[in-house]
């Protein structure tokens, strides 16, 4: 590589790490996902998005005006061929508080699911709860987790395709049994910047081999299309996901999340009835986040 390409190569790397490191400081401003004292167990899988996370929350530390303590925690569900020695390995190196929990869900899971027939949803209820179990004993007051932005946006899409819900991964939210906080602070980060930051980081890529050979065909689709409609109409993810925070209940059809029994005449509601109305469709698409200038957020590099 030549002097100047070696030299733009760390330049367009730069711009990289820093809107990532941005994303994600603004994530967790948006949604107070940090807060002075905490304990943040880092759920590390050995994939690109939670290493991601924690080398983000790693620099995050460095540099918030708050204190907050890291440690990082992965499940060994002993799958054969796992590469045990990986993690620990990378998480010395780091010098980073860790625990390896070993715990065979892998055998649980292949005894019970047919084969050929998909693993997630077991294997994910049994991660989850021993996840939680291991925040009570390490004392975490946040569980981070690595899913992103289009994580976020395919589960929307599945959610109204398959559950006939309009409802999406939560950039926080409570855990199902009401004892601990989990946070996503790579909420608003595309999952392409984290594919070529984990690239140029070497992290040490672990595949998940219990799943690898079965396709979750339900989100694949749909992350297929997603790909389809961004080739052909860029834009329109990043529309989709400010049309996610920026939601009208009075101008859908939840009568429990809004009250359209008791309207009455004179109550303009955000805009009244302009369903009619000629769309105002703005003739360029929403900006992708990587040209928006970064002095309009707060700098975190």
């Amino acid at each position: 590589m030549s002097h100047s390409a070696e030299a733009k190569a760390q330049y367009n790397f730069n711009k990289l790490q820093k809107r990532l490191r941005r994303l994600t400081g603004q994530a967790v401003m948006d949604f107070n996902m940090i807060e002075d004292g905490d304990r943040i167990m880092v759920c590390l899988s050995g994939g690109k998005d939670s290493y991601t996370l924690l080398d983000t929350l790693q620099h995050l530390q460095r540099v918030a005006p708050v204190k907050f303590d890291l440690f990082a925690i992965n499940l060994d569900q002993k799958q054969p061929g796992f590469p045990e020695h990986v993690l620990p390995e990378y998480l010395d190196k780091l010098g980073i508080e860790y625990k390896i929990v070993e715990e065979d869900t892998y055998s649980i899971v292949t005894d019970i699911i047919p084969e050929g027939k998909t693993t997630c949803s077991l294997c994910s209820r049994l991660r989850r709860g021993i996840l939680y179990r291991t925040a009570k004993e390490m004392g975490a007051t946040k569980i981070a987790l690595g899913h992103h932005r289009d994580d976020m946006i395919e589960t929307l899409f599945l959610n109204m395709f398959y559950g006939g819900k309009l409802k999406s991964m939560p950039a926080k939210l409570m855990s199902d049994n009401g004892e601990h906080m989990v946070i996503r602070p790579l909420a608003y980060c595309k999952e392409v910047d984290i594919e070529k930051y984990a690239e140029r980081m070497e992290f040490p890529i672990i595949p998940c081999n219990l799943c690898g050979s079965q396709e979750n065909l339900q989100r694949k689709h749909t992350k297929a299309m997603l790909a389809e409609w961004n080739k052909q109409h860029p834009g329109r993810i990043e529309s989709i996901f400010t049309a996610m925070q920026n939601v009208v209940p009075s101008h859908l059809a939840d009568k429990d999340l809004f009250n359209f029994k008791d309207l009455q005449t004179g109550d303009v509601i955000d805009g009244g009835d302009i369903a009619l109305d000629k769309p105002d469709i703005p003739k360029q698409p929403a900006l992708d986040d990587e040209h928006i200038s970064d002095v309009v957020t707060i700098n975190l590099s």
